[in-house]
């Protein structure tokens, strides 16, 4: 059964480990890392013992892969983009308590360690079976180093694990025309050994820890997913590849094949809470081994099978760990209407958005949170994300704040004054204050961030609301008393948005604490201190600090240019995929030869009468001066067309358009995008003629 949030000594929290063949975008950011992040800040607030972890996927097919196509190797790739992800956390404020790496000494041996413990109780079966092998490279082939035809819709261009197009699972054997993406050679069929953890072993165990424990209290979606791979029967998986880039396999006849990076990775976990334990001079096992811990892995739809299936009977092979209390897994976000696509450059990107909106981390978080695909695929767009920012952030959050602190600042020079006589509205908003810590904790709590972000505004627009009714920019010409209560009253909603706000908007968080004086304040507020009648978050007399703005407004300018850089990766996406036409039919050397073409410079250029795309021009070939029609109007202007040099093809028999004799023919290319090119030489003299080499 679940361990009682409250009833648990420590958390451990888990995010999935990025993958190093890219930067992380907003997918991942919606999908794991802003609710993992804000999960753990709210428990860091409640005092609570929580160790919060990730890492770096340094191993897997696709890191060679990607490599080659960089033209580096893969531990300059994996250097590149570990630095690169590890940088845009940090700025980003997800606060890891330890962010690892799998290529680490720590993990390799951490990893290794958990294999061979497996080995040794018996818990694999080795099996000896054909695999596709590339005899040219010389290796065999890893899944995603064959692709072919899916025998299930027949796209062409489907891996040897699964098929992009319609989400088939496969086996490389399993497509029609397999071909290795290493040399393009049709692979063949050759045995060799791996070894596999029977997962059908553990299926009493996954139904009664699964099934019947957790029916209530996991997502919908995890549980049905789990669900359906217990029902379907589960079978044998391989955990050794053969593979040179990975965890090699510790045992005798092992040589040439390393750990599957399934196994490996969440294994990961473990190492780097090894690397924080190490660091800070901590016990590591009770963070994984004490039955009074919590622990909580937060993962996209496409890891749950990992996570609460494979990991969780690896972890019970190996005894003496914990299991998942909780997997909340996350949807997938959209961007634009279309499927995120790393592959295709279809995505925000983190490092990118610091570049271009320094210091508006919180806006993004905002937006993410707010939009967060917690029960279905939601979808990011830029135009949402400037009108959350300027008619939430701006006009509701940021606009409470502006008024109480310079109302403060001007009436009562920047002190929290007395609260002299409290009237019914005064108690009634002060009591629905002492309500939100409750009422944002048991969201939290049950992982429902867009709901606590949702009460965390509502605070917002209680102080709004309050302001407004009560008007003291009215009342202070009859009774500055009056106003201080009002004021001191609106202190304690602002105080309660400086620590309640910290889970979901850290770096707004810091700056209101800043305003408020938080410093000064001993002790600090926390959770449980906003809205407390005893000890009041903002106390009389105290000093606030410098007032400023929390959130600026983003302006049309903004967006349009993240709105053209996506549209240009749409164009280019589109040129990759228009496919180059086919041969002609084959000629001989004195088919070609018949051609006489020469370098012609043109003299004049004019639309032709009544027709788009004709343009009409005088050419001067060497030879003559000779008219020539072409299609290329909608293309070229007249003026830039005039001494131009060109290649012409000179004899080519006369043909009519529109009445005007067309006498010869000038050569273009078509790029994949439809723009036209001219074909020849600049630097030829005209009537050059053709010289075939």
């Amino acid at each position: 059964m679940p361990t009682p949030p409250g009833t648990c000594k420590r958390t451990t929290v888990t995010a999935a480990l990025p993958y190093t063949n890219g930067p992380i975008h907003i997918g991942h950011l919606a999908g794991v890392y802003v609710p993992a992040d804000i999960y753990c800040r709210y428990l860091r607030l409640r005092n609570a013992d929580v160790l919060f972890v990730c890492g770096s996927d340094e191993h897997g097919v696709a890191i060679p892969m990607k490599a080659k196509k960089e033209g580096i190797s893969p531990r300059e790739l994996i250097d590149k983009y570990h630095h690169i992800i590890k940088d845009s956390f940090a700025r980003f404020g997800i606060s890891f308590d330890n962010y690892s790496r799998t290529s680490a000494e720590i993990h390799h041996e951490t990893a290794s360690e958990f294999f061979k413990k497996l080995y040794r109780q018996g818990d694999f079966i080795e099996e000896t079976g054909e695999q596709l092998y590339d005899a040219e490279a010389g290796q065999f082939l890893a899944d995603r180093f064959v692709t072919g035809t899916c025998p299930k819709c027949g796209y062409d261009q489907a891996y040897g694990d699964q098929c992009e197009q319609c989400g088939t699972s496969l086996n490389a054997t399993d497509l029609i025309g397999p071909r290795s993406v290493l040399t393009g050679a049709t692979p063949v069929l050759k045995k060799t050994k791996h070894w596999f953890l029977p997962l059908d072993r553990y299926e009493g165990f996954l139904k009664e820890w699964i099934l019947e424990g957790h029916q209530a209290d996991w997502k919908p979606n995890v549980y049905g997913q789990c669900k359906s791979w217990i029902d379907d029967g589960l079978k044998p998986r391989a955990v050794t590849r053969d593979l040179d880039w990975g965890i090699p396999v510790p045992v005798e006849g092992a040589e040439g094949k390393v750990l599957y990076v399934w196994f490996d990775a969440p294994i990961g976990y473990i190492s780097s809470t090894r690397e924080w334990a190490q660091r800070e001079g901590k016990d590591w096992e009770p963070y994984w081994k004490d039955p009074q811990t919590r622990l909580l892995h937060f993962i996209g739809k496409d890891n749950i099978v990992f996570h609460c299936i494979i990991f969780p009977s690896m972890l019970k092979a190996h005894g003496g760990y914990i299991l998942p209390d909780n997997v909340p897994a996350n949807e997938f976000l959209n961007l634009e209407g279309q499927k995120l696509s790393t592959s295709r450059n279809w995505a925000v990107w983190l490092h990118e958005y610091l570049e271009d909106f320094p210091d508006m981390q919180d806006v993004l978080r905002y937006v993410l949170t707010a939009n967060a695909p917690e029960t279905k695929d939601n979808d990011f767009t830029w135009k949402d994300f400037q009108a959350r920012n300027n008619n939430e952030l701006v006009a509701i959050f940021g606009n409470f704040i502006n008024r109480v602190a310079v109302l403060t600042q001007n009436y009562f020079g920047g002190k929290v004054p007395p609260a002299a006589q409290l009237q019914q509205t005064d108690l009634d908003t002060l009591g629905q204050l002492r309500e939100y810590p409750g009422r944002i904790g048991d969201c939290l709590e049950r992982f429902r961030f867009r709901e606590g972000l949702q009460e965390l505004m509502n605070l917002a627009r209680l102080g709004n609301k309050y302001l407004a009714e009560e008007e003291p920019w009215k009342v202070i010409r009859e009774d500055p008393e009056r106003v201080g209560t009002i004021l001191n009253t609106a202190l304690q909603l602002a105080g309660g948005l400086a620590v309640l706000a910290e889970p979901f908007l850290p770096f707004t968080a810091v700056k209101l604490r800043k305003m408020l004086g938080f410093k000064a304040l001993d002790p600090l507020p926390d959770w449980g201190s906003v809205g407390s009648d005893a000890t009041p978050v903002l106390p009389e007399g105290h000093l606030l600090g410098e007032s400023r703005l929390l959130f600026r407004k983003i302006e049309d300018a903004e967006i349009q240019a993240q709105l053209e850089k996506l549209e240009n990766t749409k164009k280019q996406n589109a040129m990759s995929d228009t496919p180059l036409p086919s041969q002609k039919e084959t000629i001989v050397y004195e088919d070609f030869a018949k051609m006489d073409l020469r370098v012609g410079t043109i003299l004049t250029a004019e639309k032709m009468p009544k027709a788009n795309k004709l343009m009409v021009m005088q050419v001067d070939t060497g030879l003559d001066t000779r008219t020539i029609v072409s299609g290329i109007a909608e293309h070229f202007t007249p003026q830039e067309l005039v001494g131009k040099k060109v290649t012409v093809l000179v004899n080519l028999a006369p043909r009519s358009l529109r009445g005007v004799e067309s006498q010869g023919m000038i050569l273009l290319a078509e790029k994949p995008d439809g723009k036209l090119v001219f074909v020849g030489p600049e630097d030829a003299d005209t009537g050059s003629g053709s010289t075939i080499t």
